[in-house]
């Protein structure tokens, strides 16, 4: 079996200066978890999907994701990169990606060097923020109840990571991200938060199908993320459950404009399953 080179792609983005990067590596059989950590170390990119392909079956796969720092359960941006460098190898396909958090169907389809995947989640679900920690990650941010939107109650959402979800007042107020990295790594750590997500309706309009977002990830390695598709799985289930939007509705999120690198993610609500969709390009 011969060593192939990492790749490198940036996903929600047809840009190679936009979306977010990602390291993919399509066959990590026989490295060990301390390999794994240094490649995705070296790499630098916020994840990086280790793929582990089943004997006799394209379209079966073990999944692994790594930030420059530890181990992650599951990565949405990582598994759109991951789909599209399949789609390239194999062509239109439904991939079956068997991931820490449960198995992880990934449908691309491919028009010449350009492929579009849409992951499906595990099923998704929010409930209030504990009023505590809603404190804390306040202090933590260096944010102030009023910079709250107070049309929507703090959330902690999930689908198939952990994501406080918070409205902000404005769009002034959510393009100015200040806060202490070590705190904030600090909270999320002790709390098993993947990133913050941090969202404003279009035009202030919360029934708008475009939002912005941003995303601090400390507990990953990084100030902020540029695109953030289990986040935005999360704030799906966050829609759905406030009545904001309802299955089969396409929300599509922008995030990464505040940091240099514009992203489009496009959200689809399930009844319980949420679906990321997004292309790849190379760095």
């Amino acid at each position: 079996m011969s060593e192939r080179e990492p790749l490198h792609l940036t996903a929600f983005s047809e840009d190679p200066e936009g979306g977010n990067p990602a390291g993919v590596v399509m066959d990590a059989r026989g490295k060990s978890d301390e390999e794994l950590q240094a490649i995705a170390a070296e790499l630098g990119y916020s994840e990086t999907a280790f793929l582990y392909p089943v004997a006799d079956d394209d379209s079966a796969y073990a999944i692994r994701y790594f930030s420059p720092v530890s181990e992650v359960d599951f990565c949405g941006h990582a598994t759109i990169a991951a789909g599209v460098a399949l789609g390239r190898e194999h062509g239109d396909g439904l991939f079956e990606l068997s991931s820490k958090v449960g198995l992880i169907p990934v449908d691309v389809t491919v028009v010449g060097r350009q492929a579009v995947a849409t992951l499906t989640t595990p099923a998704a679900s929010s409930e209030p923020l504990d009023e505590d920690l809603l404190d804390d990650l306040l202090e933590a941010l260096d944010w102030e109840y009023d910079d709250l939107d107070p049309r929507f109650v703090p959330t902690l959402a999930h689908a198939g990571t952990f994501h406080p979800v918070l409205v902000a007042e404005s769009r002034h107020r959510l393009g100015a991200l200040d806060y202490d990295f070590d705190d904030l790594r600090e909270l999320m750590e002790a709390n098993d938060w993947l990133t913050i997500q941090l969202v404003y309706p279009k035009d202030g309009d919360p029934h708008h199908r475009t939002w912005y977002s941003r995303n601090p990830a400390p507990t990953i390695g990084v100030y902020e993320d540029a695109a953030t598709g289990t986040a935005a799985a999360a704030f799906g289930a966050f829609l759905r459950d406030y009545g904001v939007a309802g299955a089969g509705d396409h929300i599509t999120i922008l995030q990464g404009d505040d940091m240099g690198r514009p992203s489009s993610i496009m959200l689809t609500i399930g009844g319980a399953n949420m679906r990321i969709s997004g292309t790849a390009v190379d760095l």
